[in-house]
Formats: structure tokens, sequence, C-alpha cells
């Protein structure tokens, strides 16, 4: 199958992913020269920017929207998916810099976008595909997904994973302006609002692997905290004020 590499935007946060920046760039471009990837960068102290800058003098299809601070993953994605809209893609990805998404799996996710409006990868999806997570983070994220099913009915085994694909339609679908979650529950209310929408939702699996190089960005007890930010969108959803 042909992909419409030259319709696809990738959109990659950064902080202080100096360790990781210059080898995701390389490897993307490696696999994919027509993609289009855009960085989001929150004011890394550590020159995360002056590497972007160094390769967008020999990749036009290289771009980045400079912020001042550390403003949050969701306004990163936020910002993204407004600039993709602006622009000519019909495939717009979500996807970490620490190389926990394998870039060779993109392909995957763009292949089954061909018939979908969000392609999500999957850990949880023919059997659990994540590696050197310890055995008490891993219980917990799994549970945290049988949880968050139970109390949306969303038909989704990875509520909360990150690497995605939209197309056009499900962006133009969601209300940007309207986003209220923050942090880990973000993804979630970007799938239960495509899937409340009617649009069509497919999870592909993927095998997760744990940052190797850089810091994670993963705060303590934000799982916990999450569990009750997923009541107050099943309760927007059934008062009819979630897709406002």
């Amino acid at each position: 199958m042909q992909l419409p590499w030259h319709k696809t935007l990738i959109i990659i946060p950064t902080f202080n992913e100096i360790d990781n920046i210059e080898r995701m760039i390389t490897t993307l471009f490696g696999l994919y020269p027509e993609v289009s990837l855009l960085i989001i960068e929150d004011g890394s102290p550590d020159g995360t920017a002056d590497v972007v800058r160094k390769f967008q003098e020999k990749h036009s299809n290289l771009f980045m929207i400079e912020r001042k601070g550390k403003l949050g993953l969701g306004t990163a994605y936020i910002t993204g998916f407004k600039w993709a809209l602006e622009k000519d893609y019909d495939f717009v990805f979500e996807m970490d810099c620490d190389f926990s998404h394998d870039p060779k799996q993109v392909q995957d996710l763009l292949t089954a976008g061909q018939q979908n409006d969000l392609v999500i990868g999957s850990r949880y999806i023919d059997g659990i595909r994540i590696i050197n997570w310890p055995f008490k983070r891993l219980l917990l994220s799994y549970l945290a997904s049988i949880y968050t099913r139970f109390v949306t009915g969303i038909p989704v085994f990875d509520t909360t994973g990150g690497f995605k694909c939209f197309s056009r339609k499900a962006l133009e679908t969601l209300n940007l302006d309207h986003i209220i979650s923050k942090g880990y529950i973000f993804q979630l209310e970007l799938n239960y609002k495509v899937w409340l929408s009617g649009l069509r939702v497919k999870e592909v699996p993927i095998t997760f692997y744990e940052r190797r190089d850089g810091e994670s960005k993963m705060a303590g007890g934000i799982i916990f905290e999450a569990l009750f930010a997923v009541v107050r969108l099943k309760f927007k959803a059934l008062t009819g004020s979630l897709l406002a």
C-alpha cells in the first residue's frame, strides 16, 4: 500500500531531550523521508532547540514551535493539532521523543489510519507489550486501564497511551478549545470524545519501551489523581456537556 507520507505530520513535544532528539530526527527521516515533523519545544535549558535548528537547515519538512517554559503535554499537543489543521495534513501523530514508541511502528499506525479516524498504538492487545517496567508500575497501569473502560464504557484497552494517529476529520470533530483534562488523563479525553462522536477507533499492537536516555516525565501519584478525573469525564458525558 502506498501511504500518504507527504500528508502526514508527527508531533513530538520536548523538554530536556538532548539525549534523544538528534537520534529521533535522524531515525524518522531515515525511515520516512517525506513525513513532516513538528517539535513542540518547551524552553529546554539543555539545548534541545539548538539541535532542532541545526537539522532544520537540511530538512524543509522539520518544524518547531518554541514555547516559554514547561507548559505541559496536553497543551503541547493542542498547539500542534491547531497548527496541523491550519496546514494541509490529513494524518497527525502523537509520539514521544524518548524512543518508548518505536519509530518503525509509525507505518503500522498510518496503515490502519487509512480506514479509521483514530488509531491507538496499544500496549495491551495481543498480550501485555511493555519492556523494562517494574511489575508494580505495570500492574497499576493495567488496572487503571480496566477501571477506565468500566467507568466510561469505551471499547479501548489502552486508554491512556500516547502513540496515536488522528485523521483530519477526528481533529476537526474535537473542540480543541474545550479540552478539560491535563496530564495523564488528557489522552483518555481525546479517545473518549472521538468515540462518543461516532468516529472509527482502532487499536493496533505496539511494543512500549521504557526510556533508555534522559529522565522520565511521569510524576509519582499521577495515576491515582487520574482515577477521579475519569469519573468527571463520565459525568460530563452523561449530562451532555463533554462534547459541547
